[in-house]
This record gives C-alpha cells, sequence and structure tokens, in this order.
C-alpha cells in the first residue's frame, strides 16, 4: 500500500475524537456526529492504540481528558479552524464568481440550460445562476438577460440570440381526429391561449390577423405560462401558438405536429442583454450565447441570425 502524504490516523477517529474532546462526552459527539456512543468510543480507543496512549480518563460518570488529549484537542482544532477558513473563503470567491441571468421559464428550459451545460464542458470554474421570471421585468441583479422583444438598438452589449417564427402546433391525434385545410378551419377548434405581460407578444389574433384572416376565433384555454400551454396542447387539449425553436424538442420527438404550414415572423427577437460590461466572467458568458447562437446547427433557416 502507497504511504499516505501525511502521517494521521484515519480522519473519522480524529473528527470522533475532537468532538469528543470538546463536549467531554461521548453521548454528545455521539449526537452531533449521528452516530451510537458505542461508535464514538469504538474510534476514540483505535485512535489510543494507534497513539499508544490514552487520551481520556474514562469514570463511571463520564470522561475528563488526560492531558496528552487536551494538547490533541488544541492541536486538531488549530487544524480543522484552518480548513474550515479555508471552505469559507472558497465559498465567498464562487458565490462571487457568480454570474446572473434573468430569463423567461419557456426560455430557461427550453434554451438555455441545455446549453449551459455545454457551456460548463469548457468553462466549469464559472458558476450561472438564473433568475427566472415571466412578468417582462429584468431584475436588477442580474448581469445578463434574455428577453423577447426588439432589440434595443442603443445598447452597445446587446445581441439578437435566434428570430423564431409562430405556427399553429398541436399534439398528433389533434391532428388526426380534426380536418385541418386552412386557416378557417383552425379558427372553429379550440385554441390555447397564452397570456403575458410582455409587450409585443404576438397572440392568435395578431397570428391570424398576420395571416389575413379577420373572422371569429374560438376562446377555450388561457393559461399564464408557456410551458403549461405547450404541455396543453400535447394532452390534446387544443392547438397552441408554437415558436418553432422552442418548441423543437417536442416537434423532433414527434409529440407536437404543425396543424398548418402557414408561419408568422414577427418585429421582435430573442436577445441578451449585457447589464454588467465591468464583469469579465458576464462578459465571457455573453460572448459565448452570442457565439453559440451563430454556430449552432438548425432544420430552420430563420432561426439563427
Amino acid at each position: 500500500m502507497p504511504k499516505r502524504p501525511y502521517d494521521l490516523p484515519p480522519m473519522s477517529a480524529l473528527v470522533a475524537f475532537e468532538s469528543a474532546a470538546r463536549h467531554v462526552s461521548f453521548t454528545q459527539a455521539a449526537q452531533e456526529l449521528n452516530v451510537t456512543p458505542a461508535a464514538v468510543s469504538h474510534q476514540v480507543k483505535s485512535l489510543e492504540a494507534q497513539l499508544e496512549c490514552r487520551l481520556f480518563h474514562r469514570h463511571h460518570r463520564g470522561v475528563a481528558l488526560t492531558e496528552t488529549g487536551a494538547y490533541l484537542l488544541v492541536a486538531l482544532q488549530r487544524g480543522f479552524e484552518c480548513m474550515a477558513e479555508a471552505m469559507s473563503q472558497l465559498r465567498r470567491s464562487t458565490q462571487a464568481a457568480s454570474v446572473t441571468i434573468g430569463v423567461t421559464t419557456a426560455v430557461s428550459s427550453l434554451w438555455l440550460t441545455p446549453r449551459l451545460a455545454e457551456f460548463w464542458k469548457t468553462h466549469g470554474d464559472v458558476s450561472v445562476a438564473q433568475i427566472v421570471s415571466d412578468t417582462g421585468e429584468v431584475p436588477t441583479e442580474c448581469d445578463l438577460s434574455i428577453r423577447y422583444g426588439v432589440l434595443p438598438r442603443d445598447r452597445a452589449a446587446a445581441r439578437v440570440l435566434f428570430r423564431d417564427r409562430l405556427m399553429a402546433l398541436g399534439s398528433p391525434e389533434f391532428a388526426r381526429s380534426r380536418r385541418i385545410g386552412g386557416l378557417s378551419d383552425l379558427a372553429t377548434l379550440p385554441l390555447i391561449h397564452f397570456d403575458t405581460p410582455v409587450t409585443g407578444w404576438t397572440d392568435w389574433q395578431g397570428w391570424f390577423r398576420a395571416l389575413g384572416y379577420h373572422g371569429p376565433i374560438m376562446q377555450s384555454h388561457r393559461v399564464n405560462n408557456y410551458l403549461i400551454a405547450l404541455q396543453a396542447a400535447r394532452d390534446d387539449m387544443g392547438a397552441v401558438l408554437g415558436w418553432v425553436a422552442l418548441a423543437r424538442p417536442f416537434l423532433d420527438k414527434g409529440q407536437l405536429v404543425a396543424l398548418l404550414p402557414d408561419k408568422v415572423a414577427p418585429q421582435e427577437e430573442f436577445h441578451v442583454t449585457l447589464h454588467n460590461p465591468t464583469s469579465t466572467r458576464a462578459r465571457l458568458v455573453y460572448d459565448w450565447l452570442a457565439s453559440v447562437a451563430r454556430s449552432a446547427p438548425c432544420a430552420d433557416p430563420w432561426l439563427i441570425d
């Protein structure tokens, strides 16, 4: 067996002794370590055997430290305090290095989170936290934000991630059980409406108008979460207005299908904004997201700028 770099007994024995010596009680040490008093006693006896000296005086009413035991306790506490301080510094460093991104529920789940897994393969030292909100407002503590809307042209640190098109989507069963030959047929079917406070968001009325249909449409199901809207469509509840890029995982798996070939391209786009340009790590994530958006392969040529 290779020799260990430090001539120390097993750490479990040192931890058990330190706790027992600090409490001057095997019972309290056992409670702290979530083990039995017998287990603590066994570890202490093992340590005494290795050191060939007694660390405790055993009495019928309890235990007391020997002079050797007191010396060892002080040495261990100094060592543990140094380790605790090092851990604290590392935690503070990690927290300080965190990059915070403000993002909506749908974009977080369907676009950003899968891509962050790739980011961490090459930048494992950069922690990224997401603040998920569907209110349309960007929290002040965010270093970056990904939002849908018109790109702020006056912001140098803002880039388009992808432009998407909207299609009427539904489950395969929903598509098979209805005869949908055009917009007028679709307008009579159950439609899943997504209510959002985000300005500029294209709804069913806007989608139909953009395609030249101005007749009545059915008001069926209303939800305030886009993931729920997609799930409702997958559960055969109706047609959903689907962002092709965001719904791509469900389209690829055949869980959703296009009900009509018609597509609408809104003026708005999904873009990332850098709010903390002084942070080198935030800049790193910002540049990485932009490069991924430019280079990502896709079957739909309109999705990436």
